[in-house]
C-alpha cells in the first residue's frame, strides 16, 4: 500500500494542494480527475521523486516499482522491437514475443518492427514510450493521457489490456468512457484537496455535488443564527438583567466556525454561433481522391453530401488520412482529382490540430480574439474570453504561457466569433479536461448546423453520430448510422477476425433445424422480457434514489435529524439496486447479441 500523509504543493505562490492524504490500496485502478492546472500531473510528479512536496510525506514500500508513462522522447536502440523490449524485465529478457505483442495492439504492423524509431512521429514515439513501460509490469503504473496519440482500435485494445492487468493503476484522461472503463475507484482533485471513492465519474461528480449543496445549505442557516445572536447582543447589551445571557451568546459565537461562502468554480459554458441557413446542403464532395505520394493513395474516388443536420464522425486508424481529408474539406490541401464545393451561404468553423500553432505566442488571449474581428465591441470580446474560462486579468495572459488546454480553449474561442452553419473539428478534445470535454458535447448538440468532427472518444462517437466517414481495411467509406450500428453491422477489422465456423454436419435434418429455431425463438423472447422487467425495476430505482437523496439533503440541513443514518442506509439500498440492475441487463444483452449474431 502506498501512502501519502499531509501533503502541500506550492507554484510561483499559488497552492495546487493543500494538507492531502490517501492511500493507494492493493490492485485498486483509480480515474484521477481535475481541472486543468489543478495538479494532476504535478501529483504523478511528486509520486515519481521528479518534483518534492513543500510539506508532508509520501511513504512507498521496499521494493515497490512504479511506471511513469513520459513524453520525453530519447532513444537508443537500432530497431523499434529492440527498444521495445528495453521494458522487459532482466528475467524476461528472451521472451520478443511480448514486446511484439504489446507492439501491435499499439497500432505497430509487422514490417514497422525492423524500423528505426527515429523514422516515426511523434505521436507513435509516445506509444512507443507506453509499451515500455508497460511490459515493465510495474507495481504501480502512472498513465498521463495515455490516449492523446492512440486511434480508437488501440484506445480499444489498451482499455482490454488495463482492465486484465493486476496491480495498481492511476490514470489521468479526457476521455470520460475510456476511463469508467478501466477504473475501479475515481479520485479528484477539488478545491486543494483529495477527494476519494469506489466508483465511477459520475458517483464522484455527483457526491461533490451534494456535499457542495448540504454545505451551502448549512452555511446558510448557520448564518442566520450568527445574525440572530449577533442582534440579541445588540439588542441587550445594555440590560444588566441580561448581561448574563448577552455574555453566553458572545461566548457561543466565539466558539463557532465561520464558513466561507465557496469560490465559483469556473465552467467552459459556451455556444457554438449558428448563421441562418436555408439550404439542405452545405458541402458536397464528389470523387475526391488524394495521396502525399503516387505509390500511396489515402483517398481514393470519396464521395459525400453534409447536410446542415449532419452529425458525422470522422473515425479509424492513425495516419489513413483523417486530418488529410479534413484539409481537402476546408481547401488547405488541394485533391489529385475530384471537388469539394462549399455552398455558397455556407460559413465553415474549422478547428485543425495545428490550430494552437497558429496562435501569435505574443497575443494575449484578448488580442488574438480582437484580431478576429476588430470590429467588434471590447465588451462582446471580454465576454468570449469570460466563456472560454478567461475572465478579468486572465484574458490578459500571453499566449506563450498558456498551457496546452488553454490553447485549445483560446482555438475554440476565435471559432466562436465567427457565426458558422458548418463546423469542422479534428480531434478538439484533446488537451481539454473531462468537464470541458462534457461542455464540448452539449455544445454540439444545441448547434443547429452541421458537424463533421475527427474523434477517437467512443463517447463523443456514442452521443453525436448519426453517419460515420470510416478510413477501415485501407479504403474510406460512409456509413449511414450510429457509431453502435457500426459496431453491430461491421466491427473493427482487427476485432472481427474470429475463427471459421465448423459447416453443420450432413445429416442434419430438416426438423432438427426447425426445432433449433423454435428454441432460440423462445430463449430470445424470454431474454427480451427479462431486459424489459430489468429496464422497469432500474427506473423505479432511480426514481426512489432520486427522491431520497432530495430528503437527505433536506436532513443534512438539520443538525442531529434522526433520519440521517436511516436516509444513508436506504440511499445506498437503492444505488446497490441500480448497480446490480445494470449488471443483469449488460448479461442479458449481450445473451441477446450473441443469439441475433449466430442464428443458427
Amino acid at each position: 500500500m502506498l501512502q501519502i500523509n499531509e501533503l502541500t504543493l506550492s507554484f510561483s505562490g499559488q497552492e495546487l494542494l493543500s494538507d492531502v492524504s490517501f492511500n493507494i490500496n492493493s490492485n485498486e485502478r483509480i480515474g484521477l480527475l481535475g481541472r486543468n492546472g489543478s495538479g494532476k500531473t504535478s501529483l504523478f510528479k511528486l509520486m515519481t521523486g521528479e518534483l518534492h512536496p513543500d510539506s508532508g510525506r509520501i511513504m512507498i514500500p521496499k521494493n515497490y516499482t512504479i511506471g511513469y508513462l513520459k513524453q520525453h522522447l530519447s532513444f537508443t536502440e537500432p530497431t523499434l522491437l529492440q527498444e521495445a523490449c528495453l521494458g522487459l524485465k532482466d528475467e524476461e529478457r528472451a521472451q520478443v514475443w511480448k514486446a511484439e505483442k504489446m507492439l501491435s495492439g499499439l497500432g505497430f504492423s509487422e514490417a514497422d518492427m525492423e524500423k528505426s524509431p527515429a523514422e516515426f512521429s511523434g505521436g507513435f514515439q509516445v506509444r512507443l514510450n507506453l509499451a515500455k513501460v508497460l511490459l515493465a509490469e510495474p507495481h504501480l503504473l502512472l498513465l498521463d493521457e495515455p490516449t492523446n496519440y492512440l486511434d480508437i482500435v488501440s484506445i480499444r485494445w489498451l482499455a482490454k489490456f488495463l482492465q486484465k492487468r493486476e496491480n495498481e493503476l492511476m490514470l489521468i484522461t479526457h476521455d470520460r468512457e475510456f476511463m469508467n472503463s478501466v477504473i475501479t475507484h475515481t479520485m479528484a482533485i477539488h478545491r486543494k484537496k483529495i477527494k476519494k471513492i469506489e466508483g465511477d465519474t459520475a458517483k464522484l461528480f455527483n457526491q461533490i455535488a451534494v456535499e457542495e449543496e448540504v454545505y451551502e445549505l448549512t452555511r446558510q442557516r448557520e448564518e442566520k443564527i450568527r445574525k440572530d445572536a449577533e442582534d440579541f447582543i445588540n439588542r441587550f447589551r445594555a440590560q444588566a438583567t441580561r448581561a448574563s445571557m448577552v455574555q453566553s451568546r458572545i461566548k457561543a459565537l466565539d466558539k463557532m466556525e465561520k464558513k466561507t461562502e465557496l469560490d465559483r468554480i469556473a465552467e467552459l459554458g459556451f455556444k457554438f454561433n449558428f448563421k441562418p441557413f436555408e439550404a439542405k446542403t452545405a458541402l458536397r464532395v464528389q470523387n475526391l481522391s488524394f495521396g502525399y505520394t503516387k505509390d500511396r493513395t489515402l483517398i481514393k474516388d470519396f464521395t459525400i453530401d453534409v447536410g446542415i443536420n449532419d452529425r458525422i464522425c470522422v473515425i479509424g486508424k492513425n495516419g489513413k488520412g483523417k486530418s488529410t481529408l479534413l484539409k481537402l474539406f476546408v481547401g488547405e490541401l488541394e485533391p489529385e482529382t475530384g471537388t469539394v464545393k462549399m455552398h455558397p451561404e455556407a460559413s465553415m468553423g474549422y478547428f485543425g490540430q495545428t490550430n494552437i500553432e497558429r496562435l501569435d505566442t505574443a497575443n494575449t488571449v484578448e488580442k488574438e480574439f480582437m484580431k478576429v474581428r476588430p470590429e467588434m465591441k471590447y465588451t462582446d470580446i471580454r465576454r468570449t474570453c469570460g466563456a472560454m474560462m478567461f475572465p478579468g486579468d486572465a484574458a490578459l495572459k500571453e499566449i506563450s504561457v498558456l498551457s496546452g488546454g488553454e490553447k485549445s480553449r483560446v482555438s475554440l474561442g476565435k471559432i466562436l466569433l465567427n457565426p458558422a452553419n458548418i463546423l469542422l473539428l479534428d480531434e478538439p478534445t484533446n488537451h481539454l479536461d473531462i468537464e470541458s470535454c462534457d461542455s464540448m458535447i452539449v455544445a454540439l448538440d444545441e448547434f443547429p448546423g452541421a458537424v463533421v468532427i475527427v474523434t477517437h472518444s467512443e463517447m463523443f462517437l456514442h452521443h453525436l453520430a448519426n453517419r460515420l466517414i470510416v478510413f477501415n481495411e485501407d479504403k474510406v467509406t460512409v456509413f449511414e448510422g450510429t457509431y453502435q450500428d457500426f459496431l453491430d453491422r461491421v466491427g473493427w477489422e482487427e476485432e472481427t477476425k474470429k475463427p471459421k465456423k465448423e459447416k453443420p454436419r450432413a445429416e442434419t435434418t430438416e426438423k432438427t433445424r426447425n426445432d433449433s429455431a423454435s428454441a432460440r425463438k423462445k430463449q430470445k423472447k424470454s431474454i427480451t422480457q427479462k431486459i424489459s422487467q430489468i429496464e422497469n425495476a432500474i427506473n423505479e430505482a432511480e426514481k426512489a434514489f432520486e427522491e431520497v437523496n432530495h430528503r437527505l439533503v433536506e436532513a443534512y440541513s438539520r443538525p442531529r435529524d434522526p433520519k440521517i443514518q436511516e436516509l444513508e442506509a436506504e440511499s445506498r439500498r437503492q444505488q446497490n439496486r441500480i448497480d446490480s440492475g445494470y449488471e443483469d441487463l449488460e448479461r442479458f444483452i449481450k445473451e441477446l447479441d450473441e443469439l441475433e449474431k449466430n442464428p443458427e
